[in-house]
């Protein structure tokens, strides 16, 4: 299995779609549009769909701070979901709010034309 790097989407990220436009300094920004691969039985984006977009912005925001290599997994994450997607792209902007030695925990915002879409909050166990 090959390591992700930072600036470089997973097997996963690019079966989604995800297309990394930023990550350095415990910052990551990744882009997702909408395509019919991604619908719930609703029409709108499914929300797993939503939360890997959340989790590989952070994951990148995480792995930004050291050299490079996956250092993080994700232990815990907590999203509002706040308003539908039917098409479109949408953006996601992850920080770390705080750095440890063990831990680390990090904050995203998804946002489509200037919506907010989803807010997460998330703790990373550093490997």
């Amino acid at each position: 299995m090959q390591e992700e790097e930072v600036g470089r989407s997973s097997a996963f990220g690019r079966l989604l779609g995800l297309e990394i436009l930023s990550a350095g300094g415990g910052e990551a920004s990744v882009r997702l549009t909408m395509h019919d691969g991604l619908r719930n039985l609703h029409g709108k984006l499914h929300g797993g769909a939503l939360f890997s977009l959340i989790d590989s912005a952070m994951g990148q925001a995480s792995h930004s701070l050291g050299d490079g290599t996956p250092n993080s997994v994700t232990l815990e994450c907590k999203i509002n979901y706040i308003r539908p997607v039917s098409e479109g792209a949408l953006t996601c902007r992850a920080w770390i709010e705080h750095h440890g030695t063990r831990t680390q925990v990090i904050e995203a915002e998804v946002h489509q034309d200037g919506k907010l879409v989803a807010k997460a909050l998330a703790t990373f166990a550093l490997l």
